[in-house]
C-alpha cells in the first residue's frame, strides 16, 4: 500500500511557504512563479495556515479588497488538515474528499516535511492501478 513517504520520495520534499504578514500579492506571485495553487503559511517554524488561489478569489477579488494591502493572515485558512509520513494514500484521498481540501501538509515530529496535493494522490492511485492491471494481464497471459 502506498504511503505518503513514497509520494514524497518521488515528488520531493520542497516546501513553498510565505509569512502571514506578507501581502497577498506576494503570495499570488509566488504561486505563479512556482506553478502551485497554494502556499503553506509559516511563522517562525510553526505552520499557522494555508493560503490558496481559492482563498484569494473568495476573500480578495470577490470582496473588492486590495492584493497589495491585504495580508496573507487576513485570508488564509487556519483549519489545516495534515498527514504523517506513514499515512496511506487512501487515507489522504478520504481526508481530501471529506474535508474538501486539495493540499495536505506532511508533518513528522512536529515539523513540516512536505506537502501532498490532491493531484499527487490521484497520480499515485492511477499509477498503482496501472501496475496492478499489467500484473494481472501478465498473469492471465502467462
Amino acid at each position: 500500500m502506498l504511503q505518503v513517504k513514497h509520494l514524497l520520495e518521488d515528488k520531493g520534499r520542497e516546501i513553498f511557504s510565505i509569512s502571514p504578514d506578507a501581502p497577498v500579492l506576494d503570495a499570488i506571485k509566488a504561486m505563479a512563479e512556482r506553478t502551485v495553487g497554494a502556499l503553506l503559511v509559516i511563522q517562525g517554524e510553526s505552520l499557522v495556515g494555508l493560503v490558496s488561489e481559492r482563498d484569494y478569489a473568495r476573500n480578495v477579488v470577490l470582496k473588492g479588497r486590495s492584493s497589495a494591502t491585504t495580508s496573507v493572515l487576513e485570508i488564509m485558512d487556519r483549519d489545516i488538515h495534515s498527514v504523517g509520513l506513514d499515512d496511506s494514500v487512501d487515507l489522504c484521498m478520504r481526508l481530501c474528499t471529506n474535508k474538501r481540501v486539495r493540499y495536505l501538509p506532511v508533518i513528522d515530529k512536529d515539523k513540516v516535511v512536505g506537502v501532498v496535493s490532491l493531484g499527487d494522490l490521484v497520480k499515485a492511485v492511477i499509477s498503482e492501478q496501472s501496475e496492478q492491471i499489467e500484473q494481472l494481464q501478465r498473469y492471465i497471459a502467462g
